[in-house]
C-alpha cells in the first residue's frame, strides 16, 4: 500500500486482493469523517434532529405495531 499527498488531495494505492466490499466500508467512514469536519452542527442540533425524526417516525407507524382497541 502506498500513500501520497498530492495538493489537496490524498493518493492511496493498494493490492486488488483486498476485498472491495471492506474498501467501501472503509472509504465511506473516511467520507463521513470528511463531511463531518465541514459541520457546523453541534451535538445538541444533532439529538434535536434525531428526537424529530422518531417522533415523526411513530406518529407515521404506531398503527402498525399497537392493536386497535
Amino acid at each position: 500500500m502506498t500513500i501520497e499527498s498530492k495538493e489537496n488531495e490524498i493518493i492511496i494505492t493498494i493490492s486488488s486482493s483486498i476485498n472491495l466490499e471492506d474498501i467501501q466500508r472503509s472509504l465511506d467512514f473516511i467520507r463521513y469523517k470528511e463531511i463531518l469536519s465541514k459541520s457546523k452542527a453541534t451535538q445538541t442540533d444533532a439529538d434535536q434532529l434525531a428526537a424529530q425524526i422518531n417522533t415523526e417516525w411513530w406518529r407515521k407507524n404506531k398503527d402498525k405495531y399497537i392493536a386497535a382497541r
